[in-house]
């Protein structure tokens, strides 16, 4: 039970959890400790703000990200990703847990309520102090979160069985033991508190207040608060939403936001979720029992150091003392080397042994504070906890993989002593010892080395005269602006192509070797340069199955009297580009769309009826922008059989432009465009388009961008 103690204390104040709440990431806190974190934040980004402006999409609103550049697989074959944002800057101090929390934005002031019924500020930020993640509270305030009953009943038992005296719960800092319980109130007073909280005067007068003994036994023997929904305080759950994961009331079912997800009977999602958890248990009970083994391996380890060393010890002297005075200047030397591998294998199974240990000691408490939440009989508080609980056990038992639990360290000295070289050889004597051998530089083939478009195939071999094998290559490309290398290829094979590379850019590359010993030198860095304009041709593997294909995938109709979305091959993602369209076939006024747009665009509707692309549309009269379903910019003008299309990328100003035979249609489309494109075009049986790339940028443009 002491090894789940750490699972009971809340990572702000390092107490014993009072009265916790359930953060959306499954984090606890204190709702004392919840208020004393908050923060106010700007008013433009208020929940209520938010959704005046229609950017709300939930109860709690996260910071937004702070989105970093990405790579996408087809850009440049590797990505970094960003994670959430911290809350507002405000100085951070530590939590009696180590743990960094932000402090208040004003002291509270003081109050005999309990933290869920004082007044919250407006517009006040969490940051959970456990995974950073921060989140805007809504006008509902902390009484929006969950109460973790469960929790409550684990550390009753807990302290219980401990036999703790009852503390302060309205003490600031270090609580101070408790002199009287408030029956109503339900909250322990030491003797300052009570006359600062609970005075003895007004309504308070007829609250009874009784010994904190007294008031432990009447607590424990009064029934168990029933949870009640977070959106319905009046209401208690009764169903489980399989969608959102949380219980909900009949309210919810009927006219909240659970009225169209499924939803499963709470006590069988209860016995359901408990069969997981112990099922879970099981696995990760193996894993403990593995472990209590592997550390009387690692202990029985020691021993047998200790003594091999004993032994080699023994046998290093009577070999010196054979060769008598002249070994004797030698023979402390060798004994440091012995001494020096003794402690490092010392050290080494040590350190294992105390990491494992710590493991351990937590895998334990986990254990037993699942198997204490289990026997819980509140099947809404058990479910707001069990998934975390679940993913935790499991993420615990992964952390218990290969590798883990095997040894670091043979307990043999790799030493032997060669004692057969004559007297006078002597000053010679050392340790035979094998050296570790690493393979040889690799060497790039640039005759093999190439470029095509946007990628660039590499090879390489080892010299001649390597004797030593390699297992592998790693072969590093930077990110086409000089930028850090980055690895894109591990393997056996001696010849890599990397795809989805910036047009005219320069990357350099370089490759090493590796086996069970090491890593080789880098080879020479090879500086390759990409094509300056994109050649591709329409991609049957992502066009809707009406596309119909022909002239080696550079022309295109539909079977359907419906518009059928198809995307080019080559995405953009960086750089100017520019393509042309002709019309082959044009019967019957149609409104084909040409533009550019995601890889998961929706392929059965217009170009642009959605926000996953941006195209122009035209007839045989005028032409209009369109991006999510909106229409924009009406422009006099169409198309007629042989009419050309051109279509301008420019990523370097984030523009989207439009041409008709040679003329600029309308206005700049789009404006601010990032990330990776794809051009697109839509179409149905009435029309027929052919597709010319490898096309340079419109003078006109060139030198119009030059001058901006």
């Amino acid at each position: 039970m002491e090894e789940m103690e750490e699972e009971l204390k809340c990572p702000v104040c390092g107490s014993f959890y009072r009265e916790p709440i359930i953060l959306p990431c499954s984090h606890n806190l204190c709702q004392a400790c919840a208020r004393n974190i908050l923060v106010q934040t700007p008013e433009s980004e208020s929940p209520q703000s938010r959704r005046a402006s229609g950017s709300g999409v939930s109860d709690y609103d996260y910071l937004d990200l702070d989105k970093m550049s990405l790579y996408s697989e087809a850009d440049s074959g590797y990505g970094s990703y960003g994670g959430f944002a911290s809350a507002p800057t405000t100085p951070c101090q530590k939590s009696p847990n180590g743990v960094r929390v932000f402090p208040p934005a004003m002291p509270p002031p003081p109050t005999h309520l309990s933290p869920a019924l004082a007044p919250v500020p407006r517009n006040s930020c969490i940051t959970c102090p456990q995974c950073h993640r921060s989140l805007i509270l809504d006008d509902r305030g902390l009484r929006g979160f969950p109460k973790n009953r469960v929790l409550e009943g684990v550390i009753d038992r807990y302290q219980q069985s401990k036999a703790a005296a009852l503390k302060c719960q309205l003490c600031e800092k270090a609580p101070k033991e408790a002199t009287v319980m408030c029956e109503q109130c339900d909250v322990f007073y030491c003797d300052p508190c009570r006359l600062r909280c609970h005075p003895p005067r007004g309504p308070l007068a007829k609250h009874r207040l009784v010994p904190p003994a007294q008031g432990r036994v009447s607590r424990r023997l009064s029934p168990r608060k029933v949870s009640t929904c977070t959106d319905h305080e009046l209401e208690n759950h009764s169903m489980y939403c399989v969608q959102c994961k949380m219980p909900v009331c009949y309210q919810c079912l009927e006219e909240g936001k659970h009225s169209s997800h499924e939803v499963k009977a709470l006590g069988a999602m209860w016995k359901l979720h408990k069969n997981q958890l112990s099922q879970a248990l099981n696995g990760l009970s193996d894993r403990a029992k593995e472990a209590k083994e592997f550390l009387v391996q690692l202990r029985n380890m020691v021993q047998q150091i200790q003594e091999n060393s004993v032994e080699f010890e023994a046998c290093l002297v009577a070999q010196c003392d054979a060769l008598i005075d002249a070994l004797n200047r030698r023979k402390a030397q060798l004994l440091a080397r012995v001494n020096k591998e003794h402690e490092h294998k010392l050290k080494v199974v040590r350190d294992q042994i105390s990491h494992c240990t710590v493991k351990l000691r937590q895998t334990t408490g986990l254990m037993e504070y699942c198997l204490e939440v289990i026997k819980e009989n509140d099947p809404s508080g058990f479910l707001q906890i069990s998934d975390a609980l679940i993913r935790r056990v499991h993420l615990t038992e992964d952390q218990w993989g290969k590798g883990t639990l095997t040894p670091r360290m043979t307990t043999d000295f790799d030493l032997s002593l060669d004692n057969s070289p004559l007297l006078q050889s002597i000053h010679q004597l050392d340790f035979v010892q094998v050296k570790a051998r690493i393979p040889a530089t690799p060497i790039l083939q640039l005759e093999e080395c190439c470029t095509h478009n946007n990628s660039a195939t590499l090879s390489w071999k080892q010299p001649p005269l390597s004797t030593v094998p390699a297992d592998g290559y790693i072969l590093e490309l930077d990110d086409g602006s000089g930028g850090q290398f980055r690895e894109v290829y591990v393997g056996k094979e001696t010849m890599c192509t990397v795809d989805g590379l910036h047009f005219n850019s320069t990357y350099n590359a370089r490759v090493k070797a590796f086996n069970k010993t090491g890593v080789s030198p880098y080879s020479k860095t090879l500086v390759l340069q990409t094509s300056e304009v994109a050649w591709f041709a329409f991609d049957p593997g992502s066009a809707h199955s009406d596309i119909i294909f022909s002239n080696d995938n550079l022309t295109v109709t539909c079977s359907s009297y419906d518009d059928r979305v198809v995307l080019g091959k080559t995405g953009f993602s960086k750089g100017v580009h520019y393509w042309e369209l002709t019309i082959d076939r044009y019967d019957n006024h149609p409104d084909p769309a040409f533009g550019v747009a995601r890889m998961d665009v929706m392929k059965d509707v217009m170009l642009g009826k959605d926000d996953k692309a941006w195209a122009m549309y035209v007839d045989n009269n005028r032409s209009w922008f369109m991006h999510n379903n909106s229409h924009t910019n009406r422009t006099e003008g169409g198309i007629t059989k042989g009419a050309t299309i051109g279509v301008l990328l420019d990523l370097n100003r984030k523009t989207l432009t439009f041409f008709i035979n040679d003329e600029q249609q309308g206005p700049i489309a789009f404006e601010n465009v990032e990330g990776m494109f794809f051009p697109a075009v839509s179409l149905n049986r009435n029309v027929q388009v052919t597709l010319h790339t490898g096309l340079p940028v419109p003078d006109f443009y060139s030198s119009r961008a030059s001058i901006a």
